[in-house]
């Protein structure tokens, strides 16, 4: 189909409560929306980028402004499939949050063409994926018991606590106990650690974590092969994951036990089925994870979720979870503590046009010549 216009938007969104990572707290998510329109039905996109360049090195602004400068206008008037779009934009280096938004705004419109849902076409096993809920740093344990009440109470059954430094141990006891056995914990570090903290996060070990996500930075996989081998908590691989070739490299390093899978992260979607192949083949487990989305990237999440590889319980969260006011019908947990994967066409998920112009700050629309 043919990319006639490609608009790109800038939004902000209050988040219900801020939430706080090791890399810092979030109160108003800054996010880049992609509308392709083609000759056939309009595709949306969302750009997985946070606002600051604290989580990977994209960040909102800069995100748009390479969209808008760089990558965009290589796909004007031209007849893409939607699967062929990164690849159509090779000549740009980097930039995978970027470009995994454009290739999912192009695909959306193709998939609304043909009838099929984005699930279907990526292969998904499942019609609903177990849900989870990260929790912040908070620095309080009674405020972290309150609020693992509030969640528990809610359905959800798998808690992932932010941890760093001075904020992990005793954080994760309290909520073991609190809990016990019947709620998955995980933990994510967001890359906080250095390899001489190891030793000390074996103490984590005790509490029968399903994961310990990101303990070092992302360049050092060395680190983290070595704390794979020295951990009983299996180890997964977060930010030192940005393509097929990262995955490839964290594979052979036998650097993780666990790929946590985002498909924005690796550069799309077609990048993300290629990494969930590798992960399968190398016997590796498979965990899907959020960018605190709004409901277009929470329902191309759900689907890699719900890729047959995908065996782990992830911190795909109801949209509830996270703001006040999205741009899609609300993604509600379900009885059993699961979210519904989208199964109509496209992401299977419909804008609401009328929040989409309310929460936005920034418009540019470029149009084929």
């Amino acid at each position: 189909m043919r990319v006639e216009a490609l608009e790109l938007r800038r939004l902000r969104l209050p988040l219900v409560v801020p939430f706080t990572a090791a890399h810092g707290t979030t109160a108003v998510r800054d996010v880049v929306l992609v509308r392709a329109r083609t000759d056939g039905p309009d595709g949306w996109g969302e750009c997985g980028a946070q606002h600051e360049p604290t989580y990977t090195a994209e960040h909102t602004a800069g995100a748009f402004a390479v969209l808008r400068d760089h990558l965009a206008p290589r796909l004007l008037g031209r007849a893409l499939a939607g699967d062929d779009v990164v690849a159509a934009l090779d000549d740009v280096r980097g930039h995978p949050m970027a470009k995994a938004a454009l290739e999912q705004a192009v695909l959306d419109a193709r998939l609304r063409r043909d009838g099929t849902s984005l699930a279907a076409w990526l292969g998904a096993a499942r019609t609903a994926v177990p849900a989870g809920v990260a929790v912040g740093v908070m620095g309080d344990l009674d405020r972290l018991l309150q609020a693992v009440d509030a969640y528990v109470g809610a359905g959800y059954r798998r808690l992932k606590l932010k941890i760093a430094p001075g904020w992990d141990v005793a954080p994760v006891e309290a909520v073991r106990a609190h809990v016990g056995a019947g709620v998955e914990l995980a933990v994510d570090a967001n890359g906080a650690y250095r390899r001489d903290d190891v030793d000390h996060l074996r103490a984590l070990d005790a509490y029968d974590l399903q994961l310990l996500e990101q303990p070092l930075p992302p360049d050092d996989l060395v680190g983290a092969a070595l704390a794979t081998a020295r951990l009983v908590t299996p180890v997964g691989l977060d930010e030192s994951v940005g393509s097929v070739g990262e995955a490839e490299t964290a594979l052979a390093l036998r650097a993780c036990d666990v790929v946590v899978l985002k498909a924005a992260r690796v550069g799309g979607l077609v990048a993300a089925r290629r990494v969930h192949d590798l992960c399968v083949a190398a016997g590796v487990g498979l965990c899907p994870g959020g960018l605190l989305e709004t409901g277009v990237g929470r329902a191309a999440a759900l689907a890699v979720a719900a890729l047959p590889g995908v065996r782990l319980t992830g911190d795909l969260s109801a949209s509830d979870r996270y703001v006040a006011r999205d741009v899609t019908a609300p993604l509600r947990l379900a009885e059993g503590g699961v979210l519904a994967v989208p199964d109509g066409p496209g992401l299977g998920v419909d804008l609401d046009l009328e929040a989409v112009e309310e929460l936005t700050v920034e418009l540019v629309e470029l149009v084929a010549g």
